[in-house]
């Protein structure tokens, strides 16, 4: 894959960033070098390792999904918001 202008600009518009042009050079070299590092690693052969899953010796741990509700808490978030209406957000509309 070869990182030119035209990507640093589509990445730039997806991304919502303003890339000065004097760092698109730098930063074409970097993401060049993140590139080839992930196609390295897609040289590895691995056909004959386990897949794992886990690192934790016997899986992770958990704990009881339980409901609790703090009011005071709520109340207190709520106060420092923007804006709110019966114990919800208000946010500005942004899909039409």
């Amino acid at each position: 894959m070869t990182v030119d202008d035209k990507l640093i600009d589509k990445l730039a518009k997806l991304s919502s960033l303003e890339i000065d042009d004097s760092k698109k050079e730098n930063l074409k070299k970097e993401l060049a070098d993140i590139i080839n590092f992930v196609e390295n690693l897609n040289e590895i052969d691995v056909s004959n390792i386990e897949a794992t899953f886990n690192t934790v010796e016997g899986g992770t741990p958990l704990r009881e999904d339980v409901a609790k509700q703090d009011l005071e808490l709520s109340n207190h978030i709520l106060k420092h918001a923007p804006k709110s209406e019966n114990g919800y957000f208000i946010v500005p509309k942004i899909i039409e």
